[in-house]
């Protein structure tokens, strides 16, 4: 199986403020987006930085079987087959955006077919914009045109670091569907900084999670998501992911119906056709838990589950507990006087009440 491998130890003094050391040994998958998550000044830029070989960072890296440094090899930056996209677009100004696309294919490490360019311009959008100025576009638009310039290269390994941070709420909005169209279209290794846990949620497959220069946890996003103790778990941002296919439209209420591994659930049709496979954001603020089913509730949506872990929250009253349900799992933020309440443990069984939830996209 092809796979992305990337070991490096580096020590330097970050900004002439304070040292920073990292000791990273990854191997993430060879396709799909891996997210590398953190909080600020945790690595996850220098990462990138030491995979694309702008820092020459003692390590290795091995790319789907080719090596692109270790201790015999180092391939300069501007000959490794990747792609790179900043927090800024960082568009040639003085150019318009057929003439930075232009530069970009200038660069390919093989030539870009015209199908393949037409696609690129058409699951980015940007067809129309071609002839534009790069000064006249706005935000997101310009990080449109950066992405559609760094898969013109032809890349084999897309690095993109926090491409979406410079952005407003509804810019970021605007080019979250493009990217998962991209992630759809391409065959492209992706890996993707950030630590907006939405759209680890939304984008990645796999994620990194980096904590002062040094991995904290790794795994499969539903995975890392439903767990109790990553930093992914947030107080505002708790919450899983899970795959479930659009089984079923009520027209008369405006609803659809999606199944995963261990029940269903009632969404709002916003246009998912049957027989879409979807994957459903469900945020632990959303789900409330009680001793027995409940029919006199405007919550539609009631499973039974099994409680398998709880979580106390240090600095306040709630606790995180995590619900088996078949399969998957999901996550309830409750009080501590609500799990006294109803008894909880582990192995108690409860009914889920999931108020709300929404396909990611």
């Amino acid at each position: 199986m092809s796979n992305i491998h990337a070991a490096f130890n580096l020590n330097f003094a970050n900004t002439g403020t304070r040292a920073f050391s990292m000791a990273i040994d990854i191997t993430v998958p060879g396709a799909g987006i891996t997210a590398i998550f953190g909080p600020s000044g945790s690595g996850k830029t220098t990462l990138l930085r030491c995979i694309a070989g702008l820092y020459r960072a003692t390590g290795t890296v091995n790319v789907n079987g080719t090596v692109w440094q270790d201790e015999g090899v180092f391939i300069p930056t501007h000959r490794r087959p990747l792609g790179y996209v900043f927090q800024d677009a960082n568009l040639f100004s003085h150019l318009n955006v057929r003439g930075n696309l232009a530069y970009a294919s200038k660069r390919a490490q093989s030539p870009v077919t015209a199908s393949r360019h037409a696609r690129i311009l058409e699951v980015l959008g940007i067809e129309n914009l071609l002839d534009q100025p790069a000064t006249s576009l706005s935000g997101g638009e310009q990080q449109r045109v950066a992405i559609a310039r760094a898969l013109l290269i032809n890349p084999e390994l897309l690095l993109m670091d926090e491409p979406l941070a410079s952005l407003d709420i509804a810019r970021r909005q605007e080019i979250l569907p493009y990217l998962e169209a991209m992630h759809a279209e391409f065959n492209l290794p992706v890996l993707y900084v950030s630590h907006a846990v939405d759209e680890v949620s939304r984008l990645a497959d796999h994620v990194v999670v980096l904590e002062a220069g040094r991995v904290t946890a790794e795994g499969e996003v539903g995975e890392l998501l439903a767990h109790l103790n990553t930093p992914l778990q947030s107080a505002d941002d708790a919450g899983v992911i899970v795959n479930a296919r659009i089984t079923e439209r009520d027209e008369k209420w405006h609803l659809i119906r999606a199944e995963f591994a261990g029940g269903a659930i009632w969404l709002t049709d916003n246009g998912e056709a049957v027989g879409t496979d979807v994957r459903i954001r469900i945020m632990a603020r959303d789900v409330s838990l009680a001793a027995s089913e409940h029919a006199d509730t405007s919550i539609l949506n009631r499973l039974p589950a099994r409680v398998s872990g709880i979580r106390e929250d240090p600095h306040g009253p709630t606790c995180l507990v995590q619900l088996a349900i078949g399969n998957e799992h999901l996550l309830a933020r409750v009080t501590r006087r609500s799990v006294a309440h109803l008894n909880l443990e582990v192995g108690a069984t409860v009914w889920v009440q999931v108020k709300s939830a929404a396909v990611a996209h």
